[in-house]
């Protein structure tokens, strides 16, 4: 239940985060607005932190990371994302 609400519930910090990163908003300026925290950011970074150290490849996982730490743009991160050859995963 808390996975379904924190990816469709209007009031998930986490939702909210993806849609203002979505309309071209760095991370600074949602962060910076937001009166609680979203778990969701510091988590990307661990989990992909442990990601390059244990080697596993996460390609999702790699273009949220690359758009919230990197700025990178979401359509570019889609793009790619369906561009790179099919894996395993």
């Amino acid at each position: 239940g808390d996975l379904l609400l924190t990816c469709t519930g209007d009031l998930s910090r986490n939702r909210n985060v993806g849609i203002q990163l979505g309309r071209g908003h760095s991370i600074e300026k949602i962060e910076s607005e937001m009166f609680m925290v979203a778990e969701g950011v510091k988590t990307t970074k661990s989990i992909y932190d442990l990601a390059q150290k244990i080697d596993v490849k996460t390609p999702i996982l790699n273009e949220v990371y690359n758009i919230i730490y990197l700025g990178k743009d979401c359509l570019t991160a889609v793009q790619d994302l369906l561009a790179r050859e099919l894996g395993p995963e």
